[in-house]
């Protein structure tokens, strides 16, 4: 597995199937929820700026396998915004969501970013491993359909140091 740094042709349609099938047998979500991704995230790669935001893909040979990504519009005021984390079944256990996340907060080290936040919910407890491991705290909870399906949404906030 390597990463890879950027957008790649393709990559928007896998992420999503990645999020789709994924959230789909995690916790219900319909193909709402993966047009909401793929959507969302195709605005993100129209407007991607190298030097404000961030796309890291894990590949083997041309195969996108996981992602995560740093939108850092408005970033250097209010902080970045971490989206798209997501390792295919086959990777998952490997180190490659560690690299990946390590990546995008090296990159946000780098530019200075006052913070990241992310939005989850509860019942990624492995996802959410890894976030405390890097310096994220959980900062509120609440009930909401933002992805289609009703969950206990979660905000994590990472400060720089």
């Amino acid at each position: 597995m390597h990463v890879h740094f950027g957008p790649l042709p393709g990559c928007i349609g896998r992420i999503a199937e990645l999020h789709g099938r994924f959230y789909a047998e995690q916790a219900g979500f319909d193909v709402e929820f993966e047009a909401m991704v793929a959507t969302q995230l195709s605005a993100f790669c129209v407007r991607f700026d190298p030097n404000r935001d961030g796309l890291w893909l894990a590949m083997e040979g041309d195969e996108v396998l996981g992602s995560v990504a740093i939108d850092g519009t408005g970033a250097a005021e209010k902080g970045a915004h971490l989206r798209w984390f997501i390792v295919a079944e086959r990777l998952r256990g490997s180190g490659a969501g560690r690299r990946l996340l390590a990546a995008a907060l090296a990159f946000c080290d780098q530019r200075r970013y006052p913070q990241v936040d992310l939005w989850t919910f509860d019942q990624l407890q492995a996802a959410r491993h890894l976030y405390e491991q890097h310096g994220f705290v959980l900062t509120s909870t609440q009930r909401g359909r933002q992805w289609g399906t009703e969950v206990n949404e979660q905000r994590f906030l990472r400060c720089a140091g």
